[in-house]
């Protein structure tokens, strides 16, 4: 299985091409080999145009090598129309003969039907390999049709004396507790998510865009927390660069907690992941409800000496890595990884 698991690591590879633009599809990669030689490879284009497979099949030059070559690709071609029709279709058309998978598509309008559909016509199917890494892959994907939510990614920078806010500030907009270089990397961070979240508070005392600007990419959608109805539309917030998503006290019930309620609404709005930006109020719900995935942690060298404390965050973190004078560290919400267990032996569908 050594060649198999090879081609699906090239498949992993290209399909994170498609990162922050197909959405709220996967980012799926796959690749089409005849006698040991890629002879095609592809990523999901943006939503609505091509997936994967045919990318790869388009990029083949010699179609008539389709018929005896093997196609890898990380997720289960689809079976059903959408804004493209089934990928499994095409494959079937171009008489592939072996189709090798990375992990189950678990989306209720595939589950195994492009699978099945493929074994019908003959093809030979192999599934499940690399499929912790496949699975890991598109996260995003399945946390969201499994956990019924996006996948949440708490983000926030904190003084070298723990604070995420200093006491007072002089003027309505951020202080910069990162250097540029960390700022540019949350920039990149936003292109790749769906959305972007913030309470109340952040928007009144920092005034945010909650944009793309310092990295080349599509802007989230933005929700921003107004359980009073306060917000104005003159904040930035509000402007025409971004869809933004307002959610008050119509939409949940802010006396109970609001983690759940919000991760309600936002899979209402096939919002597949998310950033949770702040402030220190709107993390810790996050964190207090154990909806959470991923903290991204900046702490910067400035020191407050006294301001709003930052989120309290149990765990050691993953990985550690230092931007000049800043330090980011990366948390996985383990007892969430838990809640999801995948076999971890190949299976065989064969004619």
């Amino acid at each position: 299985m050594q060649v198999h698991e090879d081609y699906i690591k090239r498949c992993l590879q290209i399909g994170k091409n498609g990162l922050g633009t197909t959405r709220p599809n996967p980012m799926v990669g796959a690749v089409i080999v005849h006698n040991n030689q890629i002879i095609g490879e592809g990523f999901t284009s943006p939503y609505g145009e091509s997936h994967a497979e045919v990318n790869a099949i388009n990029a083949v030059k010699d179609k008539s090598l389709l018929c005896k070559s093997t196609l890898y690709v990380t997720l289960e071609p689809c079976s059903h129309y959408g804004k493209t029709p089934p990928c499994s279709d095409l494959i079937i058309k171009h008489k592939i003969p072996k189709v090798v998978i990375g992990c189950i598509d678990d989306n209720p309008e595939v589950a195994g039907k492009g699978v099945a559909k493929l074994k019908a016509s003959g093809c030979h199917v192999v599934i499940g390999v690399l499929e912790e890494e496949c699975k890991a892959h598109h996260k995003r994907f399945f946390t969201f049709h499994n956990k019924k939510r996006p996948y949440i990614i708490l983000k926030w920078a904190e003084s070298a004396d723990g604070f995420i806010a200093p006491k007072t500030k002089s003027e309505k907009k951020p202080v910069w507790i990162t250097n540029i270089y960390s700022r540019q990397l949350v920039h990149k961070w936003r292109a790749e998510e769906q959305a972007i979240l913030v309470g109340t508070n952040t928007v009144v005392e920092d005034n945010p865009s909650l944009t793309v600007r310092d990295w080349k990419g599509q802007n989230p959608t933005r929700v921003v927390l107004d359980s009073s109805s306060k917000l104005k539309k003159d904040f930035v917030v509000f402007n025409n660069q971004s869809e933004t998503i307002r959610i008050t006290n119509s939409d949940i019930d802010f006396n109970r907690p609001i983690a759940s309620q919000i991760c309600k609404l936002l899979y209402e709005r096939s919002i597949n992941s998310i950033i949770i930006e702040g402030g220190a109020k709107t993390l810790q719900t996050f964190i207090d409800e154990n909806l959470w995935d991923e903290a991204r942690v900046f702490t910067g060298k400035v020191e407050f000496k006294e301001g709003v404390k930052a989120p309290r965050l149990n765990g050691k973190p993953i990985s550690e890595i230092t931007f000049v004078d800043d330090t980011l560290k990366i948390y996985s919400n383990k007892k969430q990884d838990s809640e999801t267990s995948h076999p971890d032996s190949y299976q065989v569908l064969s004619k």
